[in-house]
């Protein structure tokens, strides 16, 4: 999660992009590939950087970066009046022009209208999910069980149905998850290229799993392993976010975050209500959540553990050692 609330919905997607443009350049002998991204934001960085480290024979068209096309389309406004004079169908319109980019995983809204911090997104302009005020009054439950850290089955128990296949569950956890209005989120970014950006995005799947996915490493990673996942996800998120997809760097992070997940197998139960996703419980085969050794009252842990309340007194006395010589040392200075 970039910046501790964007889901990377259109990061993640440029370098498939630029996968799938590069084979087809490849095959076709071509040796040129093109992108749409403007000269102010962060798609250029991701699709050219991924295209070289590919292909470096390869060169980028980028006509935002083009004087000539500059010239000619100097804003929206003349780009929606070549669009409506060429039949080209855009979502943009003059009364609400923002722009609009939607995959799988996400829709991400920004410009325009949206450039003003203190303007709020506009009801219809939503396409994923349901405003939370208007979403059902019952809640829906579901099961989403894991395997090795991926979601492998989706069961709606609100509605008795289960989704084996990855693309069938991602598709119908999106559409219940947006219909309970799960997913919106409105932020202010930092842009790769320095400049700060206002942007609008639907994650509804995304949140969904992502909240029962944090859940289940709660009882199945070990606390060190999730220590070093966070300092690693944040990496993560920074490189996926600079467009490093095809980095070395990112080579060793992704490898040491999936060694992370060898063991986050197991199910969590949902609800999902006008906006929210609530952890209802938890199971794991991999479980390293003891009730008898957290329990106030049950003495000890197990024979294989003998955990003594009373050996606390010592640990708590040499973590306090150091704490003890600073405050020593300060009160000397001080005098």
């Amino acid at each position: 999660m970039y910046e501790g609330k964007y889901l990377l919905g259109t990061s993640i997607a440029r370098p498939c992009i630029t996968k799938a443009q590069v084979s087809i350049a490849e095959k076709e002998g071509a040796k040129y590939v093109a992108h749409g991204a403007t000269g102010k934001g962060n798609d250029q960085v991701r699709f050219e950087m991924g295209a070289q480290a590919l292909n470096p024979s390869l060169q980028t068209i980028a006509p935002w970066r083009d004087p000539e096309f500059i010239e000619k389309f100097k804003g929206r406004k003349d780009l929606l009046e070549y669009a409506a004079q060429h039949n080209i169908h855009v979502d943009a319109t003059p009364k609400a022009p923002y722009s609009l980019d939607a995959n799988l995983y996400h829709i991400s809204f920004e410009s325009g209208m949206l450039e003003d911090p203190m303007t709020a997104p506009i009801k219809e302009m939503f396409k994923l999910t349901v405003d939370p005020e208007d979403a059902p009054d019952k809640p829906t439950f579901l099961r989403i069980e894991f395997k090795d850290g991926a979601p492998c089955k989706i069961i709606n128990k609100s509605e008795n149905k289960e989704f084996s296949d990855p693309l069938d569950g991602f598709i119908h956890l999106n559409k219940v998850a947006g219909a309970n209005g799960v997913g919106r989120v409105d932020l202010v970014e930092n842009r790769f290229v320095g400049i700060k950006s206002r942007g609008v995005y639907e994650t509804p799947a995304g949140t969904v799993l992502r909240a029962a996915h944090l859940d289940l490493e709660g009882i199945t990673m070990d606390r060190e392993v999730m220590r070093i996942r966070d300092m690693l996800s944040a990496e993560w998120a920074r490189l996926c976010y600079y467009g490093f997809w095809y980095a070395p760097e990112m080579d060793l992070v992704m490898n040491s975050i999936n060694f992370s997940q060898k063991n986050v197998t197991g199910a969590v139960e949902v609800k999902l209500y006008k906006g929210n996703v609530t952890i209802m419980g938890r199971e794991s085969p991999c479980a390293l959540y003891s009730a008898d050794l957290a329990s106030m009252d049950i003495e000890g842990g197990g024979a294989s553990l003998n955990y003594n309340p009373m050996d606390a007194e010592g640990f708590i006395r040499i973590n306090a050692v150091r704490l003890k010589a600073n405050k020593i040392l300060r009160n000397h200075i001080e005098k």
